[in-house]
């Protein structure tokens, strides 16, 4: 293993029975994982290359227990691992032998929906893709769409200020979320934001969206819920060099035009998403770009005329606009496909760096030659209006080393991203996958403020510890 984990805590492995024992008097009996087989299911996230069986697992049912369970750790001393659907792709779920994971899988219902005031109250467990759905029959949605939305939850949405392809209109999580129930470290319940569109004083819901399980354990939500439009048509525009295309992202961006969506997808990754999805995306160019309009038949074809007119420039080989219901669920279908399909042909990590739209030629072409030079391949897709870039450094497992250097690539990639005035990550979180470089992005006197915020919530580095800051230099509880 490249990513190292703090040493565990003897004097808590040795307490494990009676901590249990303590664990067992604050839940019911289905709700407490003890054994090792049924714990190894949560010894992983996302990040699958790394595993650590953690000392227990938890699984309250409401905010009372995940407060009775904070507040017992809290006195004992466990570290404790909050986890939502465990989809993270940074490892921020990943446990350690001497922390128990709190998962909030049990509390998964809507609380209560306000049409008239366009938000809706759940408890953290739901699923993206279930706030949607329970607000659809009136014609409503929840806008940010990772595409992971069928299974991550609210609560890993919070903690990694997750987007998706929709958010370039819409904006990310801390965008569309209004209010939070946290329980903090030593049991307390605080009530942070709410229905109201704004709160007083400092933004203390800023501060949460994104802290990535370290400030407390999010047990429900406010969010913003949007009246869907009348109407929305995807257009693919195909290109003969990548380059063509982040030009073309870069102009659409430039001239003052926000799709509601604006995706690319390089030549592998169209071949991978076609194979699965069968959506009809062209084979013979070298990157796709999908665009995707709203309003009115009018509205959305006039914004197609405007940046068609931008594109031409850019000698665009293929111009295609969906022309049935089918046909742009098919084309959506290949997209939110993409990190599955690619798993049917290649082992691969998943990047996740933000850069300035008008770096995107240069940047997609710096990737192609730093993951060449590591004799790997490398597949991309991503969300090209906010410059939220994807990469998958493809590799085989069963080939010593190559693993290794899939890493190494990826660590490139995320330094080429700083270097242009972007950033380490846009949606995924730092984890533990960017933790050690978290450096090249803050100096030392950056992460010490970031990590006096946090000891406040936690002096004692008790939640989610091995995560975000470089195990060198924290400071001390």
């Amino acid at each position: 293993m490249t990513i190292a984990f703090p040493t565990p805590d003897e004097a808590v492995l040795a307490r494990r029975k009676e901590i249990i024992e303590g664990l067992a008097r604050l839940v019911a009996s289905e709700a407490l994982i003890v054994s090792e087989d049924e714990r190894r299911a949560f010894e992983t996230d996302g990040l699958t290359a790394y595993r650590q069986i953690p000392l227990a697992v938890v699984l309250p049912s409401t905010t009372q227990e995940v407060s009775a369970v904070m507040k017992f750790c809290h006195e004992h001393g466990v570290k404790v691992v909050p986890r939502g659907a465990g989809t993270s792709l940074c490892g921020g779920a990943i446990p350690q032998p001497d922390a128990i994971v709190l998962g909030v899988a049990k509390m998964n219902r809507v609380l209560d929906i306000n049409f008239e005031g366009r938000t809706a109250r759940v408890q953290s467990g739901i699923t993206n893709l279930g706030i949607s759905q329970a607000v659809a029959h009136e014609g409503f949605f929840y806008a940010p769409d990772p595409s992971s939305q069928l299974a991550c939850t609210i609560a890993g949405n919070i903690a990694m200020n997750s987007g998706g392809a929709h958010c370039l209109k819409y904006g990310v999580t801390t965008n569309n979320l209004l209010g939070v129930t946290m329980v903090m470290l030593d049991g307390t319940v605080v009530e942070i934001g709410g229905e109201h569109l704004d709160s007083s004083g400092y933004d203390l819901l800023g501060l949460v969206c994104g802290s990535e399980g370290q400030l407390g354990v999010v047990t429900e939500a406010v969010v913003r819920i949007l009246r869907a439009a009348e109407g929305a048509r995807p257009a693919l525009f195909g290109f003969e060099r990548a380059e063509d295309a982040g030009a073309c992202v870069a102009a659409i961006i430039g001239a003052g035009i926000i799709p509601v969506a604006l995706e690319y997808m390089d030549k592998p990754a169209i071949q991978i998403c076609e194979a699965f999805a069968h959506a009809g995306y062209p084979l013979d160019v070298e990157a796709m770009l999908i665009v995707e309009l709203e309003g009115s038949d009018q509205e959305i074809d006039d914004m197609l005329r405007r940046i068609v007119a931008i594109a031409e420039p850019f000698r665009p080989k293929t111009m295609k606009v969906s022309q049935s219901e089918a046909e742009s669920a098919a084309i959506w279908k290949g997209r939110k496909s993409a990190f599955g399909a690619t798993g049917r042909v290649a082992d691969y990590i998943c990047m996740d760096g933000t850069i300035p739209t008008g770096q995107l030629p240069y940047v997609l072409k710096r990737i192609d030659e730093i993951v060449r030079s590591y004799g790997l391949g490398v597949a991309n897709v991503f969300h090209a209006g906010d410059g939220n870039l994807h990469p998958l450094v493809m590799f085989n497992t069963n080939v010593p080393g190559e693993m290794e250097k899939a890493e190494k690539a990826g660590e490139d990639i995320l330094r080429l991203c700083v270097e242009v005035g972007g950033c380490l990550t846009g949606e995924h979180g730092v984890g533990i996958e960017k933790r050690d470089l978290m450096t090249c992005q803050f100096n030392e006197a950056d992460l010490a403020q970031q990590m006096r915020v946090r000891g406040v919530f936690d002096p004692r580095w008790l939640l989610n510890p091995a995560k975000v800051f470089p195990l060198e230099g924290r400071l001390a509880a």
